[in-house]
């Protein structure tokens, strides 16, 4: 797969010479366009506006458990899981309920 990248200057430079070494594949081309990494921000802008409130975590397992749980429930809202539809709520709920089995 090959990756789409904002405007940055160093891209190219960067990008060739990662290809050169043989770090990306041959077949790869640079797709550069002024607003790519906007994309990305505003994908996370949900998981930021969640962890503000929490940024009182006591360690780092704590906070890594917490994120995770946050990006997996807004992939399961935006319906980027397998087997699970955007707004199949009870397929949501068995989900959640299956990962948790056992956890008390």
């Amino acid at each position: 797969m090959c990756r789409a990248l904002d405007k940055n200057a160093a891209s190219p430079k960067a990008f060739n010479d990662l290809k050169a070494q043989g770090h990306i594949p041959a077949h790869c081309e640079l797709r550069q366009g002024k607003y790519r990494g906007n994309v990305i921000e505003q994908d996370h802008r949900f998981i930021r506006r969640l962890t503000k409130p929490g940024m009182g975590f006591f360690s780092f397992k704590a906070a890594w458990r917490t994120l995770q749980g946050y990006e997996i429930m807004n992939m399961m809202r935006k319906g980027q899981l397998r087997g699970v539809e955007k707004g199949d709520v009870r397929g949501q709920v068995a989900l959640v309920a299956k990962l948790f089995e056992g956890v008390a």
